[in-house]
């Protein structure tokens, strides 16, 4: 895909993201997000540091976590959220919205996904609603479903997933999984709050494998 395409995809997601982090009260920022142990905070501080990590940094966090790199990402995430304040992190995110700068190992497409699916980790506990543009979407979920990155892979082995929202489906095997894109992508991802607006045989079976994270 072409790779201004993507940026540009990602610059107008940062910057709508931005928007709606801004809008926030002081306790929804400290709510609590899609992503377990992780407050609104957490992930809004987390989304600045794409932009701003090094190699150095990178390294430093893996040794500290213990060569476990989730645990080095939540742990900078939340060493960044005690850093600045809420308004710091919104001004900073829209400082380098439009900044092609990425974290150590992604690919011109992940910038992309980590910003749909840290809005939805943000807006759908706090009952706020965020659409996800059609081309984005369907862009993203393409990459996160052939990536071996995000455990989709084996998450969807032996099922075929089926948007019924947007012309879009992947996968084969005797189960499926159908629901809007949106919802495909969160689970795609590991986000077992994707699966309340999904059907299909395959459905309860991942469920089962994300042991209800």
């Amino acid at each position: 895909m072409d790779r201004d395409k993507i940026f540009s995809w990602l610059k107008a997601e940062r910057l709508s993201l931005a928007d709606l982090l801004d809008d926030l009260g002081a306790h929804e920022w400290e709510s609590d997000s899609l992503c377990p142990g992780w407050t609104v905070h957490d992930v809004a501080a987390h989304l600045t540091m794409s932009t701003r990590s090094t190699l150095l940094g990178t390294i430093g966090g893996v040794i500290r976590a213990r060569g476990d790199f989730n645990t080095m990402v939540a742990d900078q995430a939340r060493e960044r959220a005690a850093r600045f304040t809420p308004a710091e992190l919104v001004a900073q995110f829209r400082q380098t919205a439009g900044s092609p700068r990425r974290a150590l190992g992604a690919g011109p497409m992940d910038p992309l996904v980590d910003a749909l699916v840290h809005g939805q980790d943000v807006a759908r506990p706090l009952g706020r609603l965020r659409e996800m543009p059609e081309g984005p979407v369907m862009a993203a979920l393409a990459h996160v479903h052939d990536s071996s990155f995000y455990g989709a892979r084996k998450r969807f082995l032996g099922t075929r997933l089926v948007a019924t929202d947007l012309d879009w489906s992947a996968g084969e095997g005797p189960d499926e999984v159908r629901g809007p894109a949106g919802d495909l992508l969160l689970l795609a991802t590991g986000r077992v709050s994707g699966l309340a607006a999904l059907s299909g045989s395959g459905a309860q079976r991942i469920a089962a494998r994300l042991g209800g994270r």
